[in-house]
C-alpha cells in the first residue's frame, strides 16, 4: 500500500469520533434559530447552559460509519477553552479498522491539546513506521483531507454541550418524555435538522462540506439538566453515520500532557515524505 494512501486512511480513522458531530456558533442570537416547540425550548437552553459551565465529563461512545469503519470510545473531556481530553479508542470494524489492524494497530490513545489531535499507535506501528509512537494532527493540517476545514472544526467541536446547541437548530424539537438512562430518570428530547431549513449560516456551510442532507438528533437531559445520553444519526452522500454517546461525571479532573517531541511524527511531514517516496 502506498504510503500517502496508509497516511490519508489513518487521519480518517483518527478522527473518526468527531464524524457526525456538527454544531452551531456558540454566538448566534437565539431569535434567529429555527421556530421550535415553544414548550421544549426553554429547557433545553437552560440544558445548554448547565452542560457547557459544567466544563468537563467522561464519555463513552460508538461510531458506525457505514462500511468505512466502526469504533468505540472511553475517556474524559474538557471544552473549558477549546478542546482538551484522554480517550482510548478500539478499532472494532469496517475498512479502515482493517487498514488499522494491518499497520498492527486495533486501539490507541488519543490526546485532545489546543493546537493539535496527538495519538499513539502503539509498538508495532512504530517499528514500520520510523520508530515514533506518537503522530500529530494539527488542525490547521487536517483541512487537507477530505471533509476540508469542517473536518478541523468538528475535531474540536465533539464536547456534549454542542449535541443540546444542535437540536436548538431544529425546526421540529419536541420532548418525548421521561425515561431511565444510566440508571437516573431523563427526558428524551428529539428533532431532525434538515440542511435547507438550516438559518445559520454557518452551521448549513459546515452540514454542506461533510454532505450532510439531514441529521437527527435524540438527547436525554437528567434533572440536573445536564446531558446524560445522545444519539445523532447523519445521512450523507456516502451513507449512513451514527453516533451514540453516555456522559457520566461531570467536573472530572482533566489533565493532558503533550506527548515528548522525540516520540512524535508529524502528519504534514509524513504526507511530505510520502509524496517523495510514494512506495
Amino acid at each position: 500500500m502506498k504510503r500517502t494512501t496508509v497516511w490519508v486512511t489513518t487521519a480518517a480513522a483518527l478522527t473518526g469520533l468527531a464524524a457526525c458531530t456538527s454544531s452551531a456558533s456558540s454566538e448566534e442570537p437565539e431569535d434567529k434559530r429555527p421556530a421550535s416547540a415553544p414548550a421544549a425550548l426553554p429547557a433545553l437552553r437552560t440544558a445548554e447552559r448547565s452542560t457547557e459551565r459544567a466544563e468537563t465529563a467522561r464519555v463513552r461512545s460508538t461510531t458506525v460509519m457505514g462500511t468505512q469503519l466502526s469504533l468505540s470510545a472511553d475517556g474524559v473531556l474538557a471544552w473549558r477553552d477549546g478542546l482538551s481530553g484522554n480517550l482510548t479508542i478500539d478499532y472494532t470494524g469496517g475498512t479502515a479498522a482493517e487498514t488499522m489492524r494491518g499497520l498492527g494497530v486495533t486501539s490507541m490513545e488519543a490526546r485532545y491539546l489546543s493546537d493539535a489531535y496527538y495519538a499513539r499507535m502503539g509498538d508495532t506501528f512504530a517499528a514500520k513506521m520510523g520508530g515514533k509512537h506518537w503522530l500529530r494532527y494539527a488542525y490547521d493540517d487536517l483541512k487537507t483531507l477530505g471533509g476540508g476545514a469542517d473536518l478541523a472544526d468538528q475535531m474540536r467541536s465533539t464536547t456534549p454541550n454542542q449535541s443540546v446547541r444542535l437540536l436548538l437548530d431544529s425546526g421540529d424539537v419536541r420532548a418525548l418524555g421521561r425515561e431511565t438512562v444510566d440508571g437516573q430518570a431523563a427526558t428524551h428530547y428529539s428533532g431532525t435538522v434538515r440542511v435547507e431549513d438550516v438559518t445559520d449560516t454557518e452551521l448549513r456551510r459546515r452540514l454542506q462540506d461533510a454532505d450532510v442532507t439531514a441529521e437527527t438528533v435524540d438527547i436525554w437531559i437528567n434533572e440536573k439538566n445536564l446531558l446524560v445520553k445522545k444519539v445523532e444519526k447523519t445521512s450523507t452522500t456516502n451513507g449512513r453515520v451514527t453516533q451514540t454517546a453516555h456522559y457520566s461525571d461531570y467536573g472530572v479532573k482533566v489533565a493532558v500532557q503533550k506527548p515528548p517531541a522525540a516520540d512524535t511524527e508529524d502528519f504534514k511531514a509524513l504526507l511530505s515524505q510520502s509524496s517523495t517516496n510514494p512506495t
